[in-house]
């Protein structure tokens, strides 16, 4: 028998029912006033961030980011899944990027991954992490051999894991550092509400 996320806040767990994407850069002398400034692009600069780890729940619902903002309170522990890099090389391009798969059976649970990479398009970072939510949750399917190359659908977008459809995407944020030095962050996040 399976439990879905109401259910499951009911009988008094932590199961997120909503979640949101989001992603930010900043840039500042100081590299901890340069995440702060992320998350403040970001939108989630007000929250008590807890990092969690890659699992997407069975029927969460993906909100647009203004809608799952509105639903943020000043202080709120806030569970996310997030991915950060920071650098104050001039002239360096750094990423981050959340990559989701999720199977079309609403029943069953996906996976996230964080990436952080240095000398990454955003294109190319998203991709990866996409691929790497995709293989961690073909393997849990079973499916250890799976093969992202060769199980993407370009046409339809999505990834055919021997018989189940698993869609992914990918929340992915870069930047080039300043020519001065200073510190930039970027973000990328997965943000669950309850």
């Amino acid at each position: 028998m399976s439990i879905n996320g109401q259910q499951a806040l009911q009988a008094g767990k932590l199961v997120p029912l909503k979640v949101f994407f989001t992603k930010g850069v900043g840039t500042h002398k100081e590299e901890l006033r340069s995440y702060e400034l992320a998350l403040r692009d970001a939108g989630i600069e007000k929250c008590n961030l807890v990092h969690v780890s890659s699992i997407f729940p069975p029927g969460c619902k993906i909100l647009p980011k203004n809608e799952g903002i509105k639903e943020l309170i000043p202080g709120m522990i806030t569970y996310c899944v997030i991915a950060r890099c920071s650098s104050n090389e001039p002239r360096r391009l750094i990423a981050s990027s959340v990559g989701t798969a999720i199977p079309a059976d609403e029943n069953m649970y996906g996976y996230m991954s964080e990436h952080h990479a240095y000398g990454q398009t955003d294109e190319f970072a998203g991709d990866y992490a996409e691929d790497l939510a995709a293989k961690m949750l073909a393997s849990t399917m079973g499916f250890p051999d799976f093969d992202d190359s060769k199980d993407w659908d370009e046409i339809k977008k999505v990834y055919q894991v021997k018989d189940k459809i698993v869609k992914t995407m990918n929340m992915t944020q870069s930047t080039i550092i300043d020519s001065n030095g200073n510190w930039s962050t970027v973000v990328s996040a997965a943000v669950f509400l309850f």
